[in-house]
């Protein structure tokens, strides 16, 4: 008796193969799952399919959808905020004044791009501002960000 495959082989070869990405930290077996569906869905549209085109179809669209993860996907889930980074990447950061005359004169800062984890800071100043300046943060004190006004046209001041 010969083993032949059938459509219904490929859909539990993909669901264990997807299932296995739970286990595995490589994130690709997924691919490969879903090449192994698509090769299902194939070979029952087109059941005159030989077992050596399947197998090069699978490994064909399993590659594909590795490259199409890597090409289009991934670059979208990007962190792109400042969190755990070093504190170098926060030093420079421009926000602006939202809020002051604070307890312990402290003053809050909304950044555009969230700056170690929040995108508002409670933070102390160097010189006097006022609602609505932009502020760039030259130092970090404990958990305080310490900022002064921002002079786009002068870096140093």
């Amino acid at each position: 008796m010969e083993f032949v495959l059938e459509p219904w082989h490929w859909f539990v070869l993909g669901i264990l193969l997807m299932l296995s990405e739970l286990a595995l930290p490589a994130f690709a077996a997924l691919w490969f799952g879903i090449g192994a569906i698509m090769v299902g869905v194939l070979y029952w549209m087109f059941p005159m399919m030989g077992f050596t085109t399947q197998i090069v179809t699978w490994i064909i669209l399993s590659v594909l959808c590795t490259l199409l993860w890597f090409k289009f996907i991934k670059p979208l889930s990007i962190d792109k905020t400042k969190a755990g980074l070093s504190r170098e990447a926060t030093i420079g950061q421009v926000g602006m004044v939202i809020q002051i005359h604070l307890q312990h004169d402290l003053i809050t800062v909304r950044f555009p791009m969230p700056v170690l984890g929040s995108d508002e800071w409670n933070c102390r100043t160097l010189a006097p501002v006022h609602v609505g300046d932009r502020v760039r943060v030259v130092e970090i004190s404990g958990n305080d960000l310490v900022v002064k006004p921002h002079n786009p046209n002068n870096e140093n001041i």
